[in-house]
């Protein structure tokens, strides 16, 4: 069997494997993708990054996969890795951009931590209310490069998040793409804390970067929050995002967060 040469990273422990694809030669079906995520018998991830030449004029091109082995737009946490590995490999790079189905987003890398400029979130829809496993669930939905839904709740501590987060996934508001769904407790003027349900994982994750941001977005489009907005993830982390706001539009969103190099090695693909 060939074998295939990865790094295994995690942003806020949204954990990911990397590969470098920019020779053009990696194929991977969507079954050896899900292998690679197994936790069992493979890797072990969330996802999976692949560098690839760009196409469109950024510097390179962004490639994730979900633990189902489903192509996703866009992943928060995934691109702060993805551009300190790229940074690794091509590099060093202090600044780079790279295509993603969201857009192209830039990256400027700092140590450890890596400020990513995001797409402008789109798609608004304040106020839903949404029959959920037999109750109202009063929400909110945003596409900050990937579809989310935000709860706002009193204790996160509290909520069922594969359940809940699972019907909120699946309802027939979001179809048919599906969103991933997000639980906010606000902890002050300009914090937060989530928790996340993501859709190709389909269970809790430790954290979701597009859903730091739409949470994040959501929280001061209701209420009086200004810039930076800090965001406590299940996993410990806080990630910043800042942002311009002008009525309920926002523009220059960006991300703010850890990306951390976990271990390289070959796997049999």
């Amino acid at each position: 069997m060939p074998k295939l040469r990865f790094t295994k990273m995690n942003g806020a422990g949204n954990d990911f494997v990397l590969l470098d694809n920019r020779a053009g030669d990696l194929r991977l079906s969507t079954a050896q993708i899900a292998r690679l995520c197994d936790r069992h018998r493979g890797v072990g991830a969330d996802g999976v990054l692949v560098v690839e030449p760009a196409a469109n004029g950024a510097d390179f091109r962004m490639r994730y996969y979900n633990a189902d082995g489903g192509e996703a737009e866009m992943c928060g946490n995934g691109a702060r890795c993805f551009a300190r590995f790229t940074s690794a490999i091509a590099g060093p790079l202090e600044k780079l951009s790279f295509e993603t189905p969201a857009g192209v987003i830039a990256a400027q890398i700092e140590g450890e931590r890596v400020t990513l400029q995001m797409s402008e979130p789109k798609d608004w829809q304040l106020g839903l209310r949404l029959t959920i496993l037999g109750e109202t669930v009063h929400c909110h939905y945003v596409d900050s490069g990937v579809p989310h839904v935000v709860v706002p709740v009193a204790d996160i501590a509290q909520v069922d998040v594969r359940a809940v987060g699972a019907a909120l996934r699946q309802h027939p508001q979001f179809a048919p793409r599906g969103a991933n769904a997000n639980f906010l407790e606000e902890r002050g003027p300009n914090r937060i804390a989530i928790r996340t349900y993501e859709r190709g994982v389909e269970d809790e994750t430790l954290a979701c970067g597009t859903g730091v941001v739409a949470s994040a977005l959501v929280f001061a489009a209701l209420g009086n929050a200004v810039s930076p907005i800090s965001v406590l993830v299940k996993g410990g982390d806080e990630l910043q995002v800042g942002f311009q706001k002008s009525g309920h539009h926002f523009s220059n969103v960006t991300l703010a967060g850890p990306a951390d190099f976990v271990f390289a090695g070959e796997v049999e693909a």
